[in-house]
């Protein structure tokens, strides 16, 4: 069985953390393989294998999982977080000491099969929005790939620009800059009038590309350049040979007051299916540390709620 890894796992994933001083160990048997980050806290370190373990079976899952214990051991850390994709049941996780907590990635995505020809995916999306892409250029939208430095402003002024309209947090330039630094990070552009309306950063993969940061100008909401850029990125992946586009995350919460409930739905109208993976799922090592560090995580969560209402 191929062992299949998420971008999360990859080397170039890798390189950015670096990039970012942090410590970072790869290690790896026949059937399986993590990248695990030293992550720091108030009371200590942990280790934090985002989207992984790889592995193929449960019997590797073992193998990676003691392999981690190991070296959280080595690296003086007081608990592991895991985060399978694929592989091993929850029993499994549970009866090796993991106990599930809320998610840091999303436990949930959609993804969208590009194995079909054009026409085949265009036909899988809500009318309008093949629609759109199949008439931006009538309407004056012109799109471009990056992988250029310099065009990163474009989508870091319009990601300031959502926060600031809805109140949400999203990294800084800096974190974005090493990634684009680093060669992990492709932009596509949507420009109208010469100006930059929307802009997106996809990494990919092994065959699947992933979207990972988009913003669009609201003045030129009436454009629709976020969708028309979401099918052109599909499209350069298919004619690139990728095999899958992966939306990153979602919630099937149905309740359109979820702060998920919007972008889901809009990632829906691309076509694609559900895919849910484990969550996150940490392994004490050193159990005293880790109930002062859940005490310590309840306490910082009560004061920014506190802070929220003010």
């Amino acid at each position: 069985m191929e062992l299949k890894r998420h971008f999360l796992q990859s080397e170039e994933w890798e390189g950015f953390q670096r990039e970012l001083r942090k410590e970072v160990w790869r290690r790896s048997g026949e059937e399986w393989e993590f990248m695990a980050v030293r992550e720091k806290t108030a009371i200590g370190d942990y280790l934090y294998v985002p989207y992984g373990p790889s592995f193929v079976d449960e019997e590797s899952a073992r193998e990676a999982f003691r392999e981690l214990k190991k070296l959280a051991g080595e690296a003086g850390a007081f608990f592991v977080r895991v985060e399978p994709v694929k592989g091993v049941s929850a029993g499994v996780l549970r009866e090796m000491g993991f106990r599930k907590i809320k998610e840091v990635n999303p436990e949930f995505t959609w993804c969208v099969d590009l194995a079909g020809t054009e026409e085949e995916i265009l036909m899988g999306m809500k009318q309008n929005n093949r629609n759109l892409w199949r008439g931006y250029e009538r309407k004056g939208l012109k799109v471009r790939k990056s992988t250029g430095v310099e065009d990163l402003k474009y989508l870091t002024t319009l990601l300031r620009g959502v926060a600031k309209n809805n109140g949400v947090n999203l990294h800084d330039e800096e974190y974005l800059r090493k990634q684009m630094e680093a060669g992990i990070g492709v932009l596509y552009l949507a420009e109208f009038a010469g100006e930059v309306v929307a802009a997106s950063m996809v990494y990919d993969l092994e065959g699947v590309r992933y979207y990972a940061h988009a913003a669009a100008d609201f003045e030129h909401r009436k454009l629709s350049a976020g969708t028309v850029l979401v099918v052109e990125m599909m499209m350069d992946a298919k004619r690139s040979g990728m095999r899958e586009f992966d939306f990153y995350g979602v919630t099937v919460s149905e309740d359109p007051g979820h702060d998920w409930y919007g972008f889901t739905k809009f990632k829906k109208g691309f076509g694609g299916s559900l895919r849910e993976y484990l969550g996150t799922w940490d392994l004490p090592i050193n159990r005293v540390k880790y109930a002062g560090f859940k005490r310590l995580r309840a306490v910082n969560r009560a004061v920014r709620k506190i802070r929220a209402r003010r």
